[in-house]
Formats: structure tokens, sequence, C-alpha cells
């Protein structure tokens, strides 16, 4: 097997499939506070982003570099696209899921459960019928860094799921510590749902778990992964069935079975990442105070990431 450069490590053989011997790990921007919720606009050719504290939503792209998307944010940290294309988004402190229509207006899709206000909603994926899940931990209420602190209303750390058509918010998991990143498998028949709750509490277990999707609800399959340096954030699934998470030292990209294959080590703690760029191989990694970039020999399951004249069925 060809020797791998500096930033990957590969524990399987599958793994120098999945990167290039000569791919670099790239900064394409830094300066930020902590970075946040990428997503891929391939129609725009552009990569949006959170900066959570400076509660701005940054836009970076090949030709103008990076520029503010929105600001005044309020502390909007996970995003994804819907089915129509529309920004969604995770706002801390509003409390609230938020969509972003075709004329730059904002439509609320949730913000309260039995009358109570959310937690601060944390990430968020749109299933292919257009129903929303989201997770909702308690961190942009734990003090004003990244939300505005308070008290919260609900019973538990749920992770919600929107119905698509009356709009009602109910939970479908209400077990987690602090529920966080979270995707679909290619075919959606199974929701992989990271438990982050070890950034306050060392006896919580730094995992993965995964459910099968019975159509509105969720059955419980146990544990996919543990990570072995830091806690799991956002991360994404490719067209393989491969699973790319965040972690302390970088990303770490688990077979489908759970295995570890390799690493792509990064100076920064990782927050989240995507696929994109012009060809979908692009995985874009946000990491505390920047923005890096790296070849990947996969494409994002999500639908909008691989460009319309090589759109192909998702493999397995």
């Amino acid at each position: 097997m060809i020797p791998l450069p500096p930033h990957l490590e590969a524990y399987d053989d599958r793994f120098a499939h999945l990167v290039h011997p000569v791919s670099q790990l790239e900064q394409i921007a830094t300066g930020f506070t902590w970075t946040e919720g990428p997503v891929w606009f391939g129609d725009h050719n552009c990569l949006l982003f959170s900066d959570i504290p400076s509660q701005r939503l940054m836009r970076w792209s090949e030709t103008e570099g990076t520029t503010v998307f929105r600001a005044n944010s309020e502390f909007n940290n996970g995003n994804t696209r819907d089915r129509q294309g529309r920004l969604i988004g995770c706002r801390h402190g509003a409390r609230d899921v938020v969509r972003t229509e075709i004329d730059g207006s904002l439509t609320v899709l949730a913000d309260r459960f039995e009358g109570k206000p959310l937690n601060s909603p944390n990430d968020v994926v749109v299933s292919f019928d257009g129903a929303v899940w989201f997770t909702d931990p308690t961190y942009g209420i734990m003090s004003n860094f990244e939300g505005y602190e308070a008290k919260p209303e609900q019973t538990a750390r749920h992770v919600f799921r929107r119905d698509p058509v009356s709009g009602a918010v109910s939970p479908v998991v209400s077990d987690f510590t602090q529920p966080n990143g979270l995707a679909f498998s290619c075919d959606e028949t199974r929701l992989y749902i990271a438990e982050s709750g070890s950034s306050h509490d060392d006896s919580v277990p730094a995992v993965i778990r995964q459910f099968d999707v019975e159509g509105a609800s969720l059955v419980d399959r146990g544990v996919f992964a543990t990570l072995d340096c830091g806690l799991p954030d956002g991360f994404r699934v490719d067209t393989t069935g491969n699973l790319w998470s965040s972690a302390k030292d970088g990303v770490h990209c688990f077979a489908p079975d759970g295995s570890l294959l390799g690493k792509i080590l990064v100076p920064e703690t990782v927050a989240n990442l995507c696929f994109g760029g012009h060809d979908g191989h692009r995985m874009f990694i946000t990491a505390t105070t920047s923005v890096y970039r790296v070849f990947i020999n996969a494409q994002g399951a999500e639908p909008w990431v691989r460009p319309a004249a090589r759109e192909r069925p998702c493999a397995g």
C-alpha cells in the first residue's frame, strides 16, 4: 500500500481507497470563534457554515472567498437543506428550527413542545418525505457563550420529528444525555445520532447510536461506534455507507459495520463536516477557528452533494 501523508491514518486497507496519497488538507478559511454547521450549495457553488458565538452565518466560495451570509444569526448552529433546496438551521438563541425561504424570509418550523420552549435545537436532517428531524440538547442555554443562559423547560433532551403535513413536533428518542449530530443512512432506513454528553460528564460514553426508521418512529439498535478521542458532534454518511464523524483529533471514518477504517487528522478540534465541491468529492471540515478542505474518494449521501450529471443511486 502506498504510504499516506501525515494527516491520514489508516487502520484498515479499505481506507486507502477512500483517500488519496497526494491529497492535502487545506485550511481555506480561519479567524472565527467556533465554526459549525457546514452545508454545501452546489447550485451556487458555495459553502455555508456557522460561526456560533459571533452570531454569523458565513459563506465561502472558490472565487469570492469568505463573506458574511447572515449577521445576527441568533447563535445558529447546525444546518441542512430540504428537498426543495432551502436552508434549514438550528438557532440556539431563538431556541428554534428555522427555514430560509427562496425570497430570504424566515419561517419558524419548531420552537415549542407541549407549550414549552425547546432547549436549544442543535443539528437537523430532512428525510425524503419532508419530515424534519432534529436534536434538542441544552448546550445553547447552559451559558451566554453560544446562546442565552436559561433553565430548561423540557423534561428531557429529546430528538424530535416534525411531521411534513401537520407540522406537529413529536419526540422520537428521549434517553440521551445530550443528543447532537444526526444523519441518515443512504436509503434512510437507519438514523445515526451522536451522544455528546461526555462534554460535561466523563461517565457518559462517547458513542454514535443507531436506530431503524419505521415510518415516523425509531427502533433502538444500540451503539454503532465508539470514539477513541474526544466525542462525536456532527457527521455525514457517504454513498457506500461509511460514516465520517467529527472528533477531537480530526475526522474518524467508520465502515457500515461500525469498524474504524481511518482518520483524517486536523490540527484543531473538529465540530462538523460535509461533502461538496464541484464534483462532490471534497470534504469541508469545520474545526474550531477554521474551515478545512480535503479530497475524498467518496461522495455524500445527501442528494444535493452529487452533481446532477453524475447522479447515481446509493451503493449497497
